[in-house]
């Protein structure tokens, strides 16, 4: 009995999840899952068989204890010097997209499947995308 091996496939399904007052990092960790093709039987580590995932009500997603006071996000511009500190409070308030695309981001694999799979992930602040020509289905946690 030999081994499948999945082919790359073209016909990639639509998801929505909404994060309207669930955890961030349990609804990243959904979509993470979703874009690298993992809720399929025919998974392989080494193919990108995953589906596109659309995440709505970013602004109403919670973070649980006091990660808005403790938890930051940071990033270097590449100067001297140049380490940039965000409290996620902050980053919650101005722009909720950028928290749940960095949390789905860093649950990917820091590879090209990773920055492929990135690609097929659309987050929107409110209730409202711009997807619904292609029928997404919603998923449920």
């Amino acid at each position: 009995m030999s081994t499948y091996m999945p082919k790359a496939e073209t016909n990639r399904k639509w998801y929505i999840i909404d994060a309207a007052n669930k955890p961030l990092g349990r609804t990243a960790v959904v979509a993470a899952n979703i874009l690298r093709g993992k809720n399929k039987p025919t998974f392989a580590p080494h193919v990108d068989c995953g589906d596109h995932v659309i995440i709505i009500n970013c602004e109403k997603a919670i973070l649980t204890g006091k990660k808005l006071e403790q938890k930051k996000y940071q990033h270097h511009t590449g100067w001297i010097g140049g380490l940039k500190e965000v409290k996620y409070g902050t980053l919650m308030q101005e722009n909720p997209e950028k928290a749940m695309y960095l949390a789905v981001k860093g649950m990917l694999p820091g590879n090209s499947l990773g920055r492929t799979a990135m690609t097929r992930c659309r987050v929107f602040r409110g209730s409202e995308h711009t997807h619904a020509a292609q029928k997404p289905e919603m998923l449920s946690l």
